[in-house]
Order: structure tokens, then sequence, then C-alpha cells
């Protein structure tokens, strides 16, 4: 991850006007501007501190875990309108008391198990 997703699509050495233009060249990249974009924001305010989760028996992985004032929540991030998070689901199915947070083009959503954020409102998210 870096600091910027300007400094991301640089060193991709990715046409600006590829990013701009939906096609089959943002495909393979967009999750990755995406979980940038929303790392940055988050690490934007000071009293947020994120971590990776990743288990090596099994093919469970967060895209962040995220700590503020004490309560653990585990993020998931989604570049498109697809929704399935498979993981996000097991990891909550094994620990009940967390409320999971998805970030997506969708809009605010709110469920038992997870809040849906959609990805202007990250900075206020939390």
């Amino acid at each position: 991850f870096l600091l910027d997703v300007g400094l991301l699509g640089a060193l991709s050495e990715m046409e600006p006007s590829q990013m701009l233009i939906s096609n089959k060249v943002m495909t393979e990249s967009k999750g990755a501007f995406t979980e940038n974009y929303v790392l940055c924001q988050l690490i934007s305010q000071q009293s947020i501190y994120t971590y990776y989760y990743s288990r090596e028996d099994s093919r469970l992985e967060i895209d962040f875990l995220a700590q503020h004032k004490g309560v653990v929540f585990p993020i998931e991030v989604k570049a498109e309108e697809n929704l399935r998070s498979k993981s996000l689901s097991a990891f909550i199915s094994a620990s009940a008391q967390l409320k999971a947070i998805r970030f997506s083009m969708l809009p605010y959503k709110e469920q038992y198990w997870m809040r849906n954020i959609p990805l202007y409102a990250v900075e206020e998210s939390i």
C-alpha cells in the first residue's frame, strides 16, 4: 500500500485516461486501487489502527481489521457492486460479537451482522 492513490497509479505506469474509462484494462487492478483508497482514508484518522488478517490454514482473508476506541471492526472493500463476502461472513460467524463494515459502491445499508458504507463516506464511517 502507498500513502496516496495517485502514487500507486504512477508506479503502476498505467495511463490516467485508462483509469477513467470503463473498460477491461482496470478490471484486474480496480480492487487494489480501491483498497489503497480506503486504507488512506482510514489512516488519515489518527485514532484508527488498521491491520491485515489472513489465516495460513485456510483461504480466509479479511481486507482490514480496524481498531477504534477498543472496538475491532473487520472490513471488506469492494470496488464494484458484487458483494459476495465469503471470508467476511465466515469471520463474523466465528466471532459473533463483532460487526463488520463493507465499503462498496452501494448506498448505506445496516444489517444485523454488517454495515455497508458507500466508498465516498469512508472518512466519516467509524
